[in-house]
């Protein structure tokens, strides 16, 4: 329940920061997507269903806000925090690179999908602006903004776990 009640304050903290903070951070009117760094952190951290989860409500968040078609951000994240689940298996909290690769990986990806749903199915073919000016800039801020924010989750996800175990080992 603890886990609960962290986990939906982590994803209306980063919504927050993101839509109101880094708007006013935004190098031209790129802003960092710290939704995507909590569903790719939660998703290899804890695995395929806890990322799918994350990622369903952190997509919805974004949809029910700014979301032009309902369920699409829904469905997007929730793909990228299942992916991102599989990896779970090989993570190391102490090794940086996988979650760093995985987030710039995962916001590339979120980028990609969006532009062929959103802009190729209805004729603007110009893909190699749309990577260049909005997707790369998007996905290279992701990734400094996460180098702050992802030792902050991974904190946050050790005290939940020795919590856990400290309540698992007092019903044993």
């Amino acid at each position: 329940m603890k886990r609960f009640f962290i986990s939906a304050l982590l994803i209306i903290m980063c919504f927050l920061l993101q839509t109101t903070v880094f708007k006013g951070l935004a190098f031209g009117g790129i802003v960092p997507n710290l939704l995507i760094v909590l569903t790719a952190s939660f998703g290899f951290m804890r695995g395929e269903k806890t990322g799918l989860i994350i990622g369903l409500f952190c997509g919805f968040l974004v949809d029910i806000f700014f979301g032009s078609v309902l369920g699409l951000n829904a469905m997007i994240y929730m793909y990228i925090g299942y992916i991102n689940g599989k990896f779970n298996r090989i993570f190391y909290p102490e090794d940086i690179k996988l979650p760093l690769g995985l987030i710039l990986v995962s916001d590339f990806i979120y980028g990609f999908i969006y532009y062929i749903i959103l802009f190729l199915m209805r004729g603007r073919f110009n893909i190699s602006y749309y990577v260049v000016h909005i997707i790369l800039p998007e996905a290279v801020y992701t990734l400094l903004v996460t180098l702050l924010l992802y030792p902050l989750i991974l904190w946050i996800n050790k005290k939940l776990e020795d919590s856990e175990k400290r309540s698992e080992r007092k019903f044993v």
